[in-house]
């Protein structure tokens, strides 16, 4: 499908209000009637089986039991014999067989979430167990027992990813507690923590705002800010309490048409609910400095600093009515204290700067506090009616600081508040089931300046030592400088339904409508930032840190409210087919359409006074330039709501011999992102508060400017705020102030999956080689409008002869233009092998292994929004991604050793990554051009390595329950001590040897001990 077809379209929010209404009450009171349209296949949350039942007369009906909470599912049985289970809640499970002789009844199975599995039962040939080794307490079916356990296979279809399953969550060793750490075991998946603990999801090239999860059905996007999914900018906390996960799945590409708002990695995952029995547990877990080996940077020092990871909490869940209602509740609470560490620029020594500013370097701690709550009940009043209604709360707060050449005092206070709540009811009947949501959301995020003070950057110029110099920032001091207070808050209503009553075919339809307000407040430059040459020094002296070249500041318009809001209204429908065309091959044929509207965008009014500054008559440096600022320009009528185009999501797979050991798969896929609300709302922001820059004359031949309102003879008033409001005063409004202009016809970025791939089965080992390939498009960009008088782009340096960026040709009065639209891309090529053995009673050990080759590149450095260096995206050559390494390596597993030990490990490597240059060249002719290369690894020929350890004690007491036990548990994280350092030249790809920031842990030790009944 040509992107051409991908246009938005103007409508009327009246009729989006009303569609959204008739949804609403069509689902509430009556979306039973969509049946004319929905193997089994699971949803986003739920499982599924399917099979068929042969060898036994009068066979018409198989009920499904969860043998937990005793909650029944019936369906039909077919004259073939075919049966249908289209949604189950992933647990364990047996069969109830309804003959003419009787109830047959099979041995226990389990199902996993987002699994389609496939059981066949031939009643004649099929192999028994005694009824009272077997059944099940409470099995009243009598006789022999049908053994299905090691028979159910797994149908995954064209998608290409992995399950976690809870023993995996619960055993391999970790640092965090994050329960997304083990989603990197998914060919093409990172999951990336930095040196500050700060961790997100990855998937192949696109960035962490292209990936979604789904927990009970529910995504979890984050409309505002980056990172993907709400509360995980910028934070060392989690996003779930990990204790109240059961497993997920991790899908990397080929999803269905269910899953949108995603274009890169799908996480689908459920929630544990309670059991008839009362099972309850807790758990602490600590390590401090003692426990670790001193980072590169103390070891430099010789002097640790204090450190401190408390993380605890606990999980109690049980029947209310046994087989019929159950509660689970949990909480989890994470108290931090790291190391941040503080370093010259251009690895000076401390002893260049003057004493008062030498304590500034060092090792400092940070302090992070989180607590996280979840509980939930369930009612199943018939084998047809299930009823959820589950709450979590989050709350985070303390400092967020990343090491650098910036002080700890301009460290930030870091706020994070969410509730979530969602109500669910599913309704079965033997050819069809309709599963209902309401759900709400209110997140905040409000990260502000721990000091309210002016901020001061010393700059110097440094001699290399070969006749060349460069000039940098070496050191910032004084209150941070961002206030913000964004988040998102609304309610969503779908529906899913599904028909099975056609043989071979499982159609799901379903529709999503959610009413979300979006809001953002900015203040950027809350404290005023000073820059000095330190290197210039007329008084004689050897470090300038009284006369500043520049000063920056907000300065609020007064017009309009600094709170911006956006009332967004999102609308979605899909339509999903999985078809057994026959006894081998299955295709998944689905396509899915989504609306939004955004009206702070699709409403917004540019100021007339912006609007004149970049009009002919005031800046006619536009008239030749390589794009009209009249489509950037809006009077709330240009703009449309987004109305995505058709996105077809086709998967297949093929079962090569009878004993369906090898599959062939495939498929292919469009899927729509969003465009992030935090980009959208500067072009508001610019008119309500600006960012005003004043250059001051004095006398530093390094830092000169042409005398005007905003560059005038510097006075030491100005360090003072009456000085800087005379500064404001004497310039004409919005002097020195950006212009934001976003392009009135933006698109939504969207990305093409395609894969192909071959499974088999050895025993107890399952293989998969594979192969994908992912375009993303559209992605969104910040580039400089600025021209100069004959609108050409590149300014060549008089002196050098080197071309620059056009900024000193703003129109006046104000400062320069950034015009937002689309175009990044990226490209990637993979090629993956997993392996994988599952865990059993019999076989007590698992595996899974995962390796990708990829080759991937983009236009634009990964993660830089500004382009401002070239004048369109169309100017950045592709080149090696930055973001994206081209080998690696991931494994885990784990192993029940005698005594009541269990021993798990995981391990990662993957080669250096690659950095992007940009060179500007003299010429002849003048010329700049954008490359990459690859950086040096910190081995011999790896760039990241780790391998974590853990070994658990289980110590039964026989008391309460069989199940009450305490265990011990020792982590040991970065088990060699790998030093995966993070800074390298991007001239050279050498390592800076001054900067010892590293990704990841030191060495550290983890004790952890716990109860479970």
């Amino acid at each position: 499908m040509s992107h051409t077809q991908s246009r938005t379209v103007r409508t009327n929010p009246r009729f989006a209000r009303k569609l959204a209404a008739a949804l609403a009450l069509g689902v509430a009171g009556g979306a039973m009637s969509l049946a004319m349209v929905a193997p089994a296949h699971a949803q986003e949350s739920t499982a599924s089986l399917s099979g068929r039942i042969t060898g036994a007369e009068g066979v018409t009906q198989v009920t499904a039991i969860e043998v937990n909470t005793g909650i029944r599912r019936t369906a039909t049985v077919g004259a073939a014999g075919n049966y249908n289970f289209a949604s189950l809640r992933p647990g364990t499970y047996r069969l109830e067989i309804a003959t003419a002789d009787g109830v047959r009844s099979t041995d226990e199975f389990t199902l996993a979430v987002a699994q389609n599995a496939a059981l066949d039962v031939n009643l004649a040939e099929a192999a028994t167990a005694p009824a009272d080794t077997a059944a099940a307490p409470g099995d009243a079916t009598g006789g022999e027992i049908i053994v299905v356990a090691d028979r159910i296979r797994t149908m995954e279809g064209g998608e290409v990813g992995i399950t976690i399953s809870q023993r995996l969550i619960e055993q391999l060793p970790q640092n965090n507690r994050n329960f997304l750490a083990f989603a990197d075991l998914a060919p093409g998946v990172q999951f990336i923590t930095n040196g500050s603990g700060q961790s997100r999801l990855q998937g192949g090239a696109q960035d962490s705002r292209t990936v979604n999860i789904f927990i009970d059905g529910v995504g979890q996007k984050d409309y505002v800010l980056k990172n993907g999914i709400t509360g995980q900018d910028s934070t060392q906390g989690n996003p779930f309490p990990q204790l109240a996960i059961g497993e997920y799945r991790v899908i990397s590409s080929n999803y269905k048409a269910e899953f949108d708002q995603v274009s890169s990695v799908a996480i689908t995952a459920v929630t544990k609910s309670g059991t008839n029995e009362f099972h309850g547990e807790g758990f602490i877990d600590y390590t401090d400095q003692d426990f670790r080996d001193a980072t590169p940077n103390e070891r430099r020092d010789g002097e640790k600093i204090r450190t401190k990871d408390l993380q605890f909490g606990g999980a109690l869940g049980g029947p209310i009515i046994p087989d019929i209602m159950h509660f689970f509740v949990t909480y989890e609470g994470k108290r931090r204290i790291e190391p941040r560490d503080v370093s010259p620029g251009f690895d000076l020594p401390v002893s260049f700067f003057p004493s008062e500013y030498q304590d500034r370097f060092g090792s400092f701690n940070e302090e992070f506090n989180e607590n996280l709550y979840f509980g939930k009940i369930d009612f199943s009043p018939s084998t047809k009616d299930l009823f959820e209604v589950s709450v979590k709360y989050r709350d985070e707060s303390g400092e967020s600081f990343n090491s650098g050449l910036s002080a700890f005092e301009t460290r930030t206070l870091a706020k994070v508040e969410e509730w979530r709540g969602l109500a669910r009811w599913e309704h079965t009947e033997d050819t069809w089931i309709n599963d209902f949501k309401v759900s709400y959301e209110d997140v905040t995020w409000g990260p502000r300046p721990f000091l309210l003070q002016d901020n001061y950057v010393f700059r110097a110029t440094v001699d290399n030592g070969d006749g060349t110099t460069r000039t940098g920032d070496i050191l910032r001091i004084g209150g941070g400088t961002n206030f913000q207070d964004k988040g998102q808050e609304g309610w969503t209503v779908q529906d899913d339904f599904t028909y099975t009553g056609f043989e071979g075919h499982t159609i799901k339809v379903g529709a999503k409508a959610k009413w979300v307000t979006l809001n953002s407040f900015q203040q950027n430059r809350v404290n005023p930032i000073y820059t000095f040459n330190t290197s210039f020094n007329p008084g004689g002296g050897t470090f300038n840190d009284d006369i500043p070249y520049r000063v920056e500041l907000s300065a609020p318009s007064g017009v309009g409210d600094p709170d911006i809001r956006s009332k967004n209204f999102q609308f979605g429908i899909y339509a999903q087919d999985d078809w057994d065309v026959t006894d081998r091959l299955t295709l998944n044929v689905g396509v899915r359409w989504d609306y939004e509207e955004t009206p702070a965008f699709l409403e917004y009014v540019h100021d007339p006074a912006q609007v004149a500054a970049v009009g002919p008559d005031n800046y006619p440096n536009l008239i030749n330039a390589n794009y009209d600022i009249n489509d950037f320009i809006s009077t709330g009528s240009e703009r449309e709501a987004f109305m995505g185009a058709i996105q077809p999501r086709i998967g297949f797979s093929y079962e090569l011999d009878e004993d369906r050991r090898f599959v062939i798969f495939g498929g292919y896929g469009r899927s729509y992102d969003r465009n992030q609300f935090d980009f959208l709302q500067q072009e508001i922001a610019q008119g309500l508060a600006s960012n005003r820059t004043f250059n001051f004359i004095t006398g530093d031949p390094a830092n000169t400017c042409t005398p005007s309102p905003t560059c005038i003879p510097f006075d030491p008033i100005y360090l003072t705020p009456e000085g800087r409001q005379q500064l404001i005063d004497g310039a004409p409004a919005g002097a020195g102030r950006e212009l934001r202009f976003i392009d009135n016809d933006l698109k939504v970025p969207y990305s093409d999956q395609f894969s192909l791939g071959m499974r088999g089965r050895f025993n107890m080992l399952d293989a998969e080689v594979g192969y994908s390939h992912i375009e993303s498009k559209d992605g969104f960009a910040y580039l400089l409008g600025n021209r100069q008088p004959d609108g050409s782009f590149f300014v060549i340096n008089p002196d050098t002869g080197v071309p620059g960026s056009p900024f000193g040709f703003p129109p006046s009065p104000f400062g320069s233009i950034i015009i937002g639209t689309n175009g990044l891309e990226t490209r990637a090529d993979s090629a993956y092998l997993k392996l994988n053995k599952n865990y059993s009673q019999t076989s007590p050990w698992s595996l899974t292994a995962t390796y990708t080759f990829t080759l991937a590149e983009e236009n634009r450095a990964f993660g830089e929004t500004f382009s401002l260096d070239f004048p369109s995206v169309e100017d950045y050559p592709f080149v090696r991604s930055a973001g994206v390494r081209k080998h690696r390596l991931v494994m885990a597993g784990t192993v029940d050793i005698p005594g009541g030990f269990v021993m798990s490990g995981k391990f990662q490597i993957a080669s250096p990554r690659y950095l992007t240059r940009l060179v500007s060249s003299a010429g002849p002719p003048p010329s700049r051009d954008v490359s990459s290369i690859e950086t040096e690894g910190n081995g011999d020929r790896w760039g990241f390595r780790q391998m974590d350890l853990s070994l658990t004690k289980y110590i039964p007491l026989g008391f309460v329950t069989d199940d009450t036990r305490v265990w011990v548990r020792a982590d040991i994280i970065n088990l060699f001590n790998d030093r995966n350092y993070n800074s390298f030249s991007s001239l050279t790809g050498e390592r800076n040897l001054g900067n010892l920031n590293i990704d990841g842990p030191p060495r550290t030790i983890k004790l952890s001990t716990g109860f479970s009944f």
